[in-house]
């Protein structure tokens, strides 16, 4: 009787043990369980939160990047206005057509200016001399340094508010046109620089995101339980339990027998 009520401890035990595998789907779920694959599972588990964390730190820097690059395109539109203003005041020779013209190109001016102020993003703008730091692995030791450059200072890109471009302004008209030819050079250099940075950081964005899973199944593979392989031991168990608890009670009925007869 002893022997048997052991083995139905024993197998409630087991019972126990797996509804736990089945409702958390793990078999590993305490260092009890097994202590290697526990804090194995969990050091993958760590590292998979610390590398999301750089992802998401990744993604904002392409943020970054992206808003200076629409800045740049918007600014090379304003380029081919600028030009197309100038284009027109060398075409005329009228004084007042031209002054207006100018007052155009300076009005085109002042926006390249504005737009490369609003080309931030979460305060960081790479048009008005910000740079961002983006790191890679955990510990920071894998960076990318992206610098920005001062396109909201007109001379730091080529360009400048035209002096005269009234009577005579021939020569002025054509300097300006010079400046912005200049300017398309830099703003293309610039943005060859950015779309590069771009790349680094979204293949780098790729191959933590393929890590972080990579982590994730690894630290399944070590802790999760066979669904299939649990079910069937849960049957197994509740079996046994029964046929315990059967057991058990025929024993103490016939233990009771006994002791009637020396009643």
């Amino acid at each position: 009787m002893r022997s048997n009520l052991i083995s139905l401890q024993l197998t409630t035990k087991l019972l126990s043990e797996t509804q736990t595998r089945l409702s958390t789907g793990k078999r590993v779920n305490t260092v009890l369980d097994d202590p290697v694959n526990y804090f194995a599972a969990q050091s993958h588990t760590t590292r998979a939160a610390d590398l999301a964390s750089r992802k998401d730190g990744m993604g904002e820097a392409i943020n970054i990047v992206a808003s200076a690059d629409k800045g740049l395109t918007a600014i090379t539109n304003l380029y081919e206005q600028a030009k197309g203003i100038a284009t027109s005041a060398l075409a005329t020779t009228d004084t007042a057509s031209r002054i207006s013209y100018q007052n155009q190109y300076n009005i085109v001016m002042s926006q390249i200016v504005t737009m490369a102020k609003d080309s931030g993003y979460k305060g960081t703008n790479l048009l008005d001399n910000g740079s961002v730091d983006v790191k890679f692995n955990e510990d920071g030791s894998s960076k990318l340094t992206v610098n920005g450059f001062n396109a909201t200072n007109l001379p730091e890109i080529g360009l400048g508010f035209p002096y005269f471009w009234g009577i005579n302004g021939d020569t002025f008209i054509n300097e300006s046109l010079s400046e912005i030819n200049t300017a398309c050079e830099i703003i293309r250099t610039k943005a060859k620089t950015l779309a590069a940075n771009m790349n680094v950081i979204t293949t780098r964005q790729d191959f933590t995101t393929n890590m972080i899973n990579t982590l994730k199944s690894g630290a399944d593979n070590l802790t999760l339980a066979d669904m299939n392989e649990e079910s069937a031991n849960m049957l197994m168990l509740q079996t046994r339990q029964s046929l315990g608890t059967t057991s058990l009670s025929i024993a103490s009925q016939a233990a009771q027998a006994v002791l009637k007869l020396f009643g």
